[in-house]
């Protein structure tokens, strides 16, 4: 099996490649070389997806059995048509790691696989789309639909779309577990969104690597599939399982939506993972559960992200891990409120 993997050098694209490897596959990657190195045993090619002549030069390392694009989050629909239109010639299946964000209704109603779409075209560029007042639909989503969109005019029938939530584990970049480990591990009180029963959907980071280099072999040719975790974690048992990962003495106080909101609290990234939305975490991903999706328990997830940070976790450098976290002063000036 020849791979190629658009990105390749953290989180996602990172996992995929060394999976790739470990099943003994072919496995090319493709990037600008400045986010993190090379995995050991693929064939580099450094470049950026954004300049023709950087992929007319990539389609010439061809022909692939696959690809995985890992690298568009950040790209307009005409960047990702660029890339698309290039190499369809010299790969036969495109595998495009997208987002629940495409759905038109996000994050309000519960998804299903064949809910309605965000419509956005395949060649505009960054402005495209607009951001409603109660903050859905976004931006992204709709320049996400459009790299779909895009995919799906030069693959047609040989593209699979993956749409994950949030997922975490080793290697994470935007910080949102990592924050919770380490407000766990620095103890005292510390604010925790109620209802603690509410269940999460995050999914572990080499379970969507695994399922995207199944779909990549797999003899079912195209596709749409939710990647969500089918069982989830409460919100209770996730902040308990960051405690004892971490040894923490941190003690959670629950504190109901309406008041974190009159405070002030940014959902989703002052305390991430919390949104109040009723679809946010109902997402059905029976589908890919059917396909073959396998997630393991998120406390294992939560673990392996720990050991991680303490050992070698060096985030990649990006601007989202700034934004997510409670200032400490904020936080202590709610909870003495209370």
């Amino acid at each position: 099996m020849r791979l190629l993997v658009m990105g390749g050098t953290w989180f996602l694209g990172k996992h995929i490649a060394e999976a790739a490897l470990d099943r003994g596959w072919d496995v090319s990657t493709f990037n600008r070389g400045r986010s993190g190195k090379d995995v050991p045993g693929v064939k580099p090619v450094h470049g950026d997806r954004t300049v023709i002549g950087d992929v007319q030069r990539l389609a010439a390392h061809g022909p692939w059995d696959a690809v995985i694009d890992t690298s568009s989050s950040d790209l307009p629909p005409r960047d990702v048509l660029l890339a698309t239109s290039t190499l369809k010639d010299c790969a036969a299946r495109w595998i495009h790691v997208s987002t629940v964000s495409v759905y038109k209704g996000w994050p309000h109603s519960q998804l299903a696989d064949d809910s309605e779409l965000l419509e956005c075209p395949a060649d505009v560029d960054e402005s495209y789309g607009y951001t409603g007042a109660n903050g859905s639909p976004t931006v992204y989503g709709f320049q996400k639909a459009g790299g779909e969109r895009a995919v799906a005019e030069s693959y047609a029938d040989r593209a699979v779309f993956l749409r994950p939530g949030v997922i975490l584990g080793p290697g994470e970049y935007v910080g949102r577990l990592p924050w919770w480990l380490r407000r766990a591990h620095r103890g005292g009180r510390f604010l925790a969104p109620a209802p603690g029963k509410r269940l999460i959907q995050p999914v572990d980071v080499r379970d969507v690597a695994a399922f995207a280099l199944d779909q990549a072999a797999s003899e079912i040719t195209s596709g749409s599939y939710n990647v969500a975790h089918p069982d989830g974690i409460t919100f209770e048992d996730f902040l308990d399982a960051c405690l004892e990962v971490t040894g923490g003495s941190g003690r959670p106080v629950w504190v109901d939506p309406a008041v974190l909101i009159e405070n002030g609290v940014k959902q989703w990234t002052e305390l991430p993972l919390w949104r109040t939305h009723d679809g946010v975490w109902s997402v059905d991903s029976s589908r890919a559960v059917a396909t073959g999706l396998s997630c393991r328990p998120l406390r294992e997830t939560i673990r392996d992200t720990w050991n991680w940070l303490q050992n070698d976790g060096c985030p990649v450098d990006h601007p989202r891990w700034a934004e997510h976290g409670i200032n400490p002063k904020k936080e202590e000036k709610i909870l003495a409120s209370l």
